[in-house]
């Protein structure tokens, strides 16, 4: 029997086109080290992402503001941020250093296709 830990299982985004969303997620999860799973779907090794396609109007609701994937390295928060930005992205913010969020924090935040705020953050003296 496989041990587990607490923590979240997997995460179901509602996509209104998924050929679009997944040419925007695969490069991004390729960068972060996710790996692909199957059509729609991507694992960390502890979390597990998939994508399905729904007709979803936009509405401000309250909800999440944001998801937060951890980057190994500052690196790998660089290659993020060339990569939206070569892919025309809307970057929010950065990459840039959050010194008052922990020391060495660097982040980028960005949309997705649909709206989705989304951040990759590099964060070692963040206590998780």
């Amino acid at each position: 029997m496989q041990s587990t830990n607490p923590g979240i299982n997997h995460i179901e985004f509602w996509v209104n086109d998924l050929k679009r969303s997944l040419a925007f997620y695969e490069p991004l999860f390729s960068a972060i080290g996710w790996r692909k799973l199957g059509e729609g779907e991507f694992g960390s090794g502890s979390t597990l992402i998939y994508f399905s396609e729904k007709a979803v109007p936009k509405a401000d609701t309250a909800g999440p503001r944001h998801l937060c994937f951890q980057a190994t390295s500052r690196d790998v928060v660089d290659a993020v941020g060339e990569l939206l930005t070569g892919s025309g992205a809307t970057v929010l913010r950065g990459p840039v250093e959050m010194a008052d969020y922990s020391k060495g924090y660097y982040t980028v935040d960005f949309r997705d296709p649909d709206g989705y705020v989304l951040e990759v953050a590099h964060t070692p003296n963040m206590a998780l």
